[in-house]
């Protein structure tokens, strides 16, 4: 290991990450401004998406934490960084990928579920792990694992809102992300709403 690439600051003081999961650029464009201004600023936008891309490389262009999301190959890591990603997601923990990531000095997440993932994610240069899906087990099971496991950062994502982010920063994570509960919503005023939800109910942790 050169290193471990240190997480967006970002993402340690809002405590939140917004998913945008198949967006479309004119969604994200939409969508954007409207959290930032609810106070969440790092968005993820996913690569199985047609326009991830492009919609990283104005986020990024813009002033936005933006990250890849559904990082699956290097090719496509590196495709995303030259867009302008601050950082990387990818939902399994792969070793090439985050091998390539740890050089490059690049801030990767992959997804782990069970412990021996985590550490294995962890003792290979992640800069924090993506307990994925998180809804399998919610915060109980977060705090399970944070008790041999205290020094990894943890980031549960899948099924997480504002009934239960604060529940997963109280059981030790240092974020949060949130998919299709906050960004797959029709009704943008709606988004306003369930965005300031967050934000409100986060900020209640320490």
């Amino acid at each position: 290991m050169t290193g471990r690439p240190a997480l967006p600051a970002a993402i340690l003081q809002q405590k939140l990450i917004a998913v945008m999961r198949r967006l479309s650029l004119e969604r994200v464009l939409q969508l954007a401004p409207r959290l930032r201004q609810a106070g969440v600023g790092v968005l993820e936008v996913t690569l199985d998406g047609s326009e991830a891309i492009e919609s990283i490389a104005w986020l990024s262009t813009d002033g936005y934490d933006a990250g890849a999301g559904t990082v699956l190959s290097i090719s496509e890591a590196e495709a995303a960084c030259i867009a302008g990603a601050s950082f990387l997601v990818s939902p399994s923990f792969d070793r090439k990928l985050v091998e390539w990531a740890v050089r490059e000095g690049i801030p990767i997440v992959p997804g782990a579920l069970t412990p021996s993932e985590i550490a294995a994610a962890w003792d290979l240069g992640s800069s924090a792990v993506k307990l994925f899906p998180a809804s399998l087990g919610g915060p109980e099971y977060l705090k399970a694992i944070r008790g041999p496991l205290a020094s990894i950062p943890i980031i549960p994502t899948g099924g997480v809102s504002a009934a239960n982010a604060a529940g997963y920063i109280e059981a030790g994570a240092v974020a949060v992300g949130i998919g299709g509960w906050l960004t797959a919503q029709d009704d943008l005023d709606e988004i306003d709403r369930r965005a300031a939800s967050l934000v409100e109910s986060v900020a209640t942790e320490h």
